[in-house]
């Protein structure tokens, strides 16, 4: 804490003082001058430590929007879906391109359900019973931020077969997704239109926060993909999750090293208060 003081001092960003959140795990900074050059100074310069840059005023955010795959889950379900195919490594790579912002997600999405066409419906049960797990912190994160009356909000390009019942299980109050459409007992190889992409992460959350009658800086945004980017601009807290290059490098804010409790101490929240 006192190097990285200096290292405020140095950046000439005025330090005032400085506290520990959770001592040892999470500690506030405070500094009056050039926010940009405190990030520069900051973010890298310690081993294992995630910076996040912010306004002291309104840190506890009143909504949530959260992406679903590699964010609130470890997986991308479209690729682990692919799996029970023998299709894994040809999706996966369109996906990681996709993600990556190298294709438009739309059209992605759209040549990956194709190579899906006729799989057994009753893979999904399976996948979303023995693939899908939950991304350390989730629970503890969303129940947290609805405990004191935020709403969250979970937008996922994928589909709602996985979605919604990720959502209910972490307790998100609601679940956006695509919805897989079916031949009989198998999957057709296409999606229902419109597609859950970019352009709905981020009107959820200008819907949201203007039903909610929420100032900008009131909203959290939270994904790791190239299609999460949208949203993670528009909001008071962006914050680009173990993400892809191109969303680290445009994210208000980057978590690498820690949990989705980070995302807790961001805003302030020691532990005593947090929702296990």
């Amino acid at each position: 804490m006192a190097a990285a003081n200096d290292a405020l001092a140095a950046a000439g960003c005025v330090p005032t003082t400085l506290a520990w959140i959770d001592e040892g795990d999470a500690a506030d900074l405070n500094f009056e001058l050039a926010p940009a050059d405190a990030r520069a100074a900051l973010e890298g310069a310690f081993e294992g430590v995630d910076v996040v840059i912010q306004p002291r005023d309104g840190r506890r955010k009143m909504l949530l929007v959260a992406d679903m795959d590699s964010t609130m889950i470890t997986v991308e379900c479209i690729d682990e879906l692919a799996d029970y195919g023998g299709l894994k490594p040809q999706i996966a790579a369109i996906t990681e391109s996709a993600m990556r912002g190298e294709l438009d997600f739309e059209a992605a999405l759209d040549a990956r359900v194709a190579l899906l066409k006729g799989l057994d419906a009753g893979v999904i049960d399976d996948c979303l019973r023995d693939r899908v797990t939950l991304m350390p912190g989730a629970c503890t994160l969303v129940r947290t931020m609805r405990g004191w009356g935020a709403t969250a909000v979970l937008v996922s390009g994928g589909f709602t077969r996985f979605a919604e019942p990720v959502a209910a299980e972490i307790g998100f109050d609601r679940a956006i997704a695509n919805v897989l459409k079916f031949d009989g007992g198998a999957l057709s190889g296409t999606v229902a239109k419109p597609i859950v992409g970019a352009a709905t992460k981020k009107a959820t959350l200008l819907d949201y926060r203007a039903d909610l009658g929420l100032a900008d800086g009131a909203t959290l945004a939270v994904g790791d993909g190239a299609n999460d980017l949208a949203m993670i601009e528009i909001a008071g807290l962006g914050v680009a999750y173990r993400a892809k290059p191109v969303v680290a490098a445009a994210a208000g804010a980057r978590i690498e090293h820690g949990d989705l409790t980070a995302l807790l101490w961001a805003q302030g929240v020691p532990k005593g208060e947090w929702v296990e």
